[in-house]
């Protein structure tokens, strides 16, 4: 690869599903849009690729996720209110939602065919160059931001790199895992990795976590893949194809991990994170210590 082409500059956000899990309140707005706290999933995955360096946004959107697009668009009817009434503070909050060198770029997936399919579709933009996949129901937590921590590990190793963590046996059915020879206590070069395995079939207890960044070659292999599970095109099928052709590394990254896929991750991820928060985490702490638990 050349070194013109060795920084990410650009990150994909899969965000067309149909968020079944959280019905009813995921029937008219996407699972994305769920706010924890005080900002929706979406921006928080948009700030962690920001923090990255990463300035060109391309989100894989779907036919009723319009609110994504309204969220980092101008708003000028509420910036005009927002003016006129003095409220400077929030003024600064909504325009920080999109700062003025950040691109947005959408493109509809028409039907959902799996997390491969939706990264193939942001091919025509992506072009030949290796870019990033945050999927926004893991929210990360990290100093610095785990995709940040990602990236440089890609100006080291100028290949693909998974994010993992280790996962409890029971889970391994929920996660890619993967195997391979250690590189250092956080790198892994990647031999092998399997979808969604029994816990007795699987290679080892690394997943791999919502965070990814690919080189171009894997198109091509998600493009001539066959189905695999649930019928769906599946990216980990194409990055295991991609192995065979380039190295491929998982890393061990540093930060917390809610997965907001869930409920219980969810709830999860309000409290900890509302308890952070500078202005609320006080008063919430005195108030969760007088509940009868």
């Amino acid at each position: 690869m050349s070194s013109s082409r060795t920084r990410i500059t650009k990150a994909v956000f899969p965000v067309a599903g149909l968020g079944t899990r959280f019905l009813p309140a995921t029937k008219a707005q996407p699972k994305e849009m769920l706010p924890v706290v005080d900002k929706p999933l979406i921006q928080y995955a948009v700030e962690e690729a920001y923090a990255a360096g990463i300035r060109q946004m391309i989100f894989v959107n779907g036919r009723s996720k319009r609110s994504i697009p309204d969220h980092f668009d101008t708003a000028f009817e509420l910036e005009y209110e927002l003016e006129a009434a003095g409220k400077k503070e929030l003024l600064a909050m909504v325009h920080s939602i999109k700062p003025d060198d950040m691109e947005c770029i959408y493109i509809r997936q028409a039907k959902a065919q799996g997390l491969g399919h939706a990264v193939l579709c942001a091919q025509s933009v992506v072009v030949n160059e290796p870019f990033a996949v945050l999927l926004a129901d893991d929210l990360m937590v990290g100093k610095p931001p785990v995709l940040q921590q990602m990236v440089e590990q890609f100006q080291e190793w100028q290949a693909s790199i998974l994010a993992v963590q280790e996962v409890p046996d029971e889970q391994t059915k929920r996660y890619g895992i993967v195997a391979g020879t250690p590189v250092n206590d956080r790198l892994m070069d990647l031999s092998h990795m399997v979808e969604k395995p029994a816990p007795q079939d699987a290679p080892s207890r690394l997943g791999v976590a919502g965070r990814y960044i690919l080189t171009p070659g894997v198109f091509r292999e998600i493009a001539t893949q066959p189905r695999g599970v649930g019928g769906e095109i599946q990216l980990t099928d194409g990055i295991a194809a991609l192995m065979r052709r380039e190295k491929v590394f998982a890393y061990r990254y540093d930060g917390r991990r809610y997965d907001c896929g869930s409920k219980e991750g969810f709830l999860e991820a309000n409290v900890e994170l509302a308890l952070a928060h500078p202005q609320l985490g006080p008063g919430f702490r005195e108030y969760l210590k007088a509940l009868p638990l």
